[in-house]
């Protein structure tokens, strides 16, 4: 009768446990692939778990933007580019980045080599695919640096918004388009063309590179100790996951998979990304970097006659779960 006793009350204590776990949603910036392993390889290894928290991942979109989602509730914490938290924070959003598993930028401009291309200064009367949405800042505030017009002519460049996709370099309608190291470089590899017949220029080495892929809640957020409490558990577990996925990325890539609903991500592409997501994400533990968020804001601020944000950010990040999370 004991033993029976002693098995009901564990199993009884089991099942608390269970029902206790703090549910925990993030919001993805895009669609379930290797630029977010951390986080998949945390779900799938038991990290938030042991942690006590229920972690619901949602994959995004070009539909949907991180900011209108935790605006409306509809996540906890998401993952966000600088440029735009920054941008949502000037326009009455209190976004605050609570980690920056992203050490370095994976941005930059890949030209085809037989457009003459071999400098920057070589950009002059060319066109030049760029992203928006707040991602074209850093190319804005590039160019403005280099003195080069971004409004066409001989001496200026002409601007290309440029889809999330590279048909504009491959159907020849832009001398160099914007990709993502782990991304869309590789798509114009798998398309057929190689890379001795590109150059690329890296926002990271040209000096101008801004925060991608940090993590943001609500400012009045953080003031609840509960929340605090389940930020620092989560932050913990992701950078687990994250440092997990840095050592084991052919493993971090098929969990990825496994978590793809859609089916559109293929192994060698997510294993390949993995790979480069790993070179971004190294050197980072999880604590922003106040010199890294000071560049950030000072390429913001130079970004030509419209910068993204029009003074320096008061109160834009903290080390409040960082602290408590890497104890």
């Amino acid at each position: 009768m004991m033993k029976w006793t002693v098995s009901m009350l564990a199993a009884g204590l089991m099942a608390t446990a269970a029902q206790a776990a703090d549910d925990v949603t993030l919001q993805l910036k895009w669609v379930t692939q290797a630029q977010f392993a951390g986080y998949y390889v945390a779900k799938d290894k038991g990290f938030y778990d042991e942690e006590g928290l229920n972690v619901t991942i949602l994959p995004g979109g070009p539909d949907i933007a991180p900011t209108q989602v935790v605006a409306g509730g509809g996540a906890d914490v998401v993952i966000d580019w600088m440029p735009s938290a920054l941008a949502a924070r000037e326009k009455g959003l209190p976004l605050v980045n609570i980690a920056q598993p992203f050490k370095s930028s994976g941005m930059m401009l890949t030209c085809l080599k037989e457009t003459g291309i071999t400098a920057p200064e070589d950009f002059k009367g060319k066109t030049l695919g760029v992203w928006f949405f707040g991602n074209e800042y850093p190319f804005l505030s590039w160019m403005a640096t280099l003195g080069i017009p971004t409004t066409g002519g001989a001496d200026g460049v002409e601007v290309l918004k440029q889809g999330f996709n590279v048909d504009p370099l491959l159907q020849k309608q832009a001398a160099c388009i914007s990709t993502m190291t782990y991304n869309e470089y590789w798509q114009v590899i798998d398309a057929g063309i190689s890379a001795d017949d590109l150059v690329t220029f890296k926002y990271q080495d040209m000096g101008v590179a801004t925060m991608e892929d940090g993590l943001y809640v609500l400012e009045d957020n953080l003031k609840d100790p509960a929340f605090e409490d389940k930020m620092v558990r989560f932050v913990r577990a992701s950078m687990k996951g994250w440092k997990y996925a840095e050592e084991n990325p052919d493993e971090a890539a098929m969990i990825v998979l496994d978590n793809d609903e859609t089916g559109a991500q293929t192994e060698v592409h997510q294993k390949r990304m993995m790979g480069e997501v790993a070179k971004l994400t190294a050197g980072s533990n999880g604590a922003l970097d106040p010199a890294d968020y000071e560049r950030t804001v000072n390429t913001l601020l130079a970004g030509g006659s419209d910068p993204v944000i029009s003074k320096a950010p008061e109160g834009a990040w903290t080390h409040q779960i960082t602290d408590k999370a890497l104890q």
